[in-house]
C-alpha cells in the first residue's frame, strides 16, 4: 500500500512535533551547574589567585596528593615544614556538586594532611589547596582520581 502525498505531509510533521516535544522537554530536565555560585564576585579576585599559583610554583617543590591504602595524603613542599599555615582545601568534581568537598588545611610537622577515604567519594577531582604562612598566599591545583 503506497502512501498518498497528504499521509506522508501528515507523518513529518508528527515526527517534527515529537522532535520538538522532546527537545524542549529535555532542556527544561537538564541540570545546569555553573563552577562556583559567586561566580562573577570570583572572577574579579583572579589577579590573587594568579599571583599566589606563582609563588607556589617557585617553591622548590610541587604539592602532592596521592591515594594510598589509608585514604588520600597531601604534602606541602618542604619549606612548609614546622611552619604555622592555615588554610584550605577544596575536592572539586566538574560534574557533580555534590561531590565537593572542603576541609580546613590542618598539616603535621611533616607538612602532611591525610583524609579518610571514605570521606570522598570515588570520582575525578581537581584538588584545589590554598594557604597562607608568612603572610604570603599559595595556591595550586592538582588533579586526583578517587578509586
Amino acid at each position: 500500500m503506497t502512501m498518498n502525498w497528504g499521509n506522508k505531509l501528515l507523518l513529518a510533521f508528527i515526527v517534527f512535533a515529537g522532535g520538538m516535544f522532546y527537545l524542549v522537554y529535555g532542556s527544561m530536565h537538564t541540570n545546569y551547574e555553573l563552577v562556583e555560585k559567586d561566580y562573577y564576585k570570583s572572577e574579579l579576585r583572579y589577579q590573587q589567585v594568579i599571583d599566589a599559583t606563582n609563588l607556589g610554583n617557585q617553591l622548590s617543590s610541587a604539592v602532592t596528593v596521592t591515594q594510598n591504602k589509608d585514604g588520600i595524603l597531601l604534602q606541602l613542599p618542604v619549606e612548609m615544614r614546622k611552619q604555622d599555615v592555615s588554610g584550605d582545601i577544596l575536592f572539586y568534581c566538574a560534574y557533580d556538586e555534590k561531590k565537593d568537598k572542603k576541609y580546613a588545611l590542618e598539616i603535621d610537622e611533616e607538612a602532611k594532611q591525610q583524609f579518610q577515604s571514605s570521606a570522598i567519594s570515588p570520582g575525578t577531582y581537581t584538588v584545589k589547596i590554598n594557604w597562607q604562612t608568612a603572610g604570603k598566599n599559595y595556591f595550586t591545583e592538582k588533579k586526583l582520581t578517587v578509586l
